[in-house]
């Protein structure tokens, strides 16, 4: 149970612009190249501030990725609230692959992280496996998908695809083709076939 007290409003504003700063700077690929003061500069908070919200380069990034991952866990209940299950899975999983190719910063980040023994990752993925077990059950009530494929091996095709970002040259048209793939992998075949 959280038992921390809400931010004032400018605390959380000066959070919100932390946030945003380091965001920036992941996206450039230079989250590691920078001082660790200089994200109060960027953010334009004193230095105090930046430490009294993040102690460490290490915690801001976290922060970074569990904003990241609230925001794509929101996108999966927004998408089985008003789509068909299957349609809901397939946008889901069409937009993660959007979004490892526009976040390609973050996941080097990560990477970085996880050398160093952070618990974040592990965290994210299994908010991220939850929100898809959400999207394949739905689609396995409504009779659209396999019942024998979970969401763990989905979420290794996604590692999969994800891994592959900066070792292939033609990765966007080839992560499009696996999701299909994926997709119609897990689709019932129509009845009588």
């Amino acid at each position: 149970m959280n038992t921390a007290k809400p931010l004032r409003a400018d605390a959380q504003r000066n959070r919100e612009a932390l946030l945003a700063a380091a965001r920036e700077v992941i996206d450039a690929g230079d989250f590691f190249d920078l001082r660790f003061d200089d994200f109060a500069r960027l953010a334009g908070v004193g230095t105090g501030t930046l430490y009294r919200h993040f102690p460490t380069r290490e915690a801001l990034a976290e922060a970074v990725y569990h904003e990241e991952v609230a925001t794509l866990s929101e996108r999966a209940r927004e998408l089985r609230a008003t789509l068909p299950a299957v349609d809901a899975l397939a946008a889901f999983l069409r937009g993660m692959v959007d979004h490892m190719d526009t976040y390609q910063g973050l996941a080097r980040t990560l990477a970085t992280l996880m050398a160093t023994r952070s618990s974040a990752p592990a965290e994210g993925g299994q908010a991220l496996e939850r929100a898809v077990a959400d999207l394949v059950a739905d689609a396995v009530r409504d009779g659209a998908v396999r019942d024998d494929v979970d969401a763990g091996a989905v979420m290794m095709a996604l590692h999969g695809i994800g891994a592959a970002h900066d070792h292939r040259p033609g990765w966007r048209a080839e992560a499009d083709g696996v999701i299909t793939l994926l997709l119609d992998g897990l689709r019932l075949p129509p009845r009588g076939e």
